[in-house]
């Protein structure tokens, strides 16, 4: 038998077992021999797929990880955003909450003019209590002008420019404001201090000052108007041997954290130094 006859036989065999399987498994024969072949070859394709799976996670675990950063510094950029929108907003709603308040204040004033300005600088000298504000001559101010906020009495313009004004706070060393204690009705005098230390000079030894009497400014001496809160006593130093008595006072006004202040533009500061009587040596 030569070579082609094997080959055409091999093929008509093959083609007949074909035919035959086809045949046996259209007839159902080979269901439960599939189902047995298919059960022992589950176990090994469930294993290639979950290795191949995990071949191809840590084929992909660089871009992954690089996409989680890139999110990550996105996420942190979008929160930083929105936490310095937050601070912003809260500062807005801090200023107009004080600008109501000077509002407020200026409405139950209707007496005064005011000019409002803002708190651009302060006095770097820990001896020296002053503030810059950025209004000046331009604007109305001049030098001796009251200066208050919604709470009560900060201070007087000491200098002007064209655009800029330093004030001198009552807690300065250097400053002395003429007030009246309210329930004592008596008059004295409040003075700075280097420690910015309020307090009360020259009560006369027979008021009956207690602590927490308001102290308001007097209008005497012609350097502020009358009736604008400064504070209250804090306490009180009697000695018998002394000619006043003196008092410490709280002030109402927070100076270290002053940020709008009001000018009182209508008025204006009296010297009445030359009516003084000369001292003697």
């Amino acid at each position: 038998m030569n070579p082609n006859s094997r080959s055409s036989w091999r093929t008509i065999a093959l083609i007949l077992i074909v035919l035959g399987v086809l045949a046996l498994a259209l007839g159902g024969y080979l269901t439960s021999l599939s189902r047995l072949a298919l059960g022992a070859i589950s176990p090994a394709q469930s294993w290639l797929v979950s290795r191949y799976q995990a071949f191809r996670d840590l084929i992909n675990a660089p871009d992954d990880l690089t996409n989680l950063r890139q999110r990550n510094a996105e996420l942190e950029a979008e929160v930083a955003n929105l936490q310095s929108k937050i601070i912003e907003l809260e500062q807005q709603v801090a200023e107009v909450e004080l600008l109501s308040a000077l509002l407020d204040f200026a409405r139950t004033q209707p007496q005064n003019e005011y000019q409002a300005a803002a708190v651009i600088g302060r006095d770097p000298s820990p001896f020296m209590q002053y503030i810059i504000i950025n209004s000046g001559s331009d604007d109305g101010l001049r030098r001796g002008m009251p200066v208050v906020v919604s709470e009560g009495l900060v201070g007087r313009v000491a200098a002007v420019t064209a655009t800029a004004a330093r004030v001198q706070l009552i807690i300065d060393a250097g400053s002395s404001v003429n007030v009246r204690l309210q329930t004592a009705e008596v008059d004295a005098v409040l003075v700075g201090s280097v420690t910015s230390d309020i307090s009360l000079d020259l009560i006369p030894q027979d008021a009956d000052v207690q602590p927490g009497d308001l102290v308001l400014t007097s209008g005497l001496g012609g350097n502020y108007p009358p009736n604008i809160l400064i504070g209250q006593v804090s306490s009180v130093r009697q000695q018998a041997t002394d000619l006043f008595q003196t008092a410490s006072v709280q002030p109402v006004v927070e100076f270290n954290r002053l940020e709008i202040v009001l000018v009182i533009v209508n008025f204006s500061p009296v010297d009445i130094t030359p009516l003084l009587p000369e001292s003697t040596p």
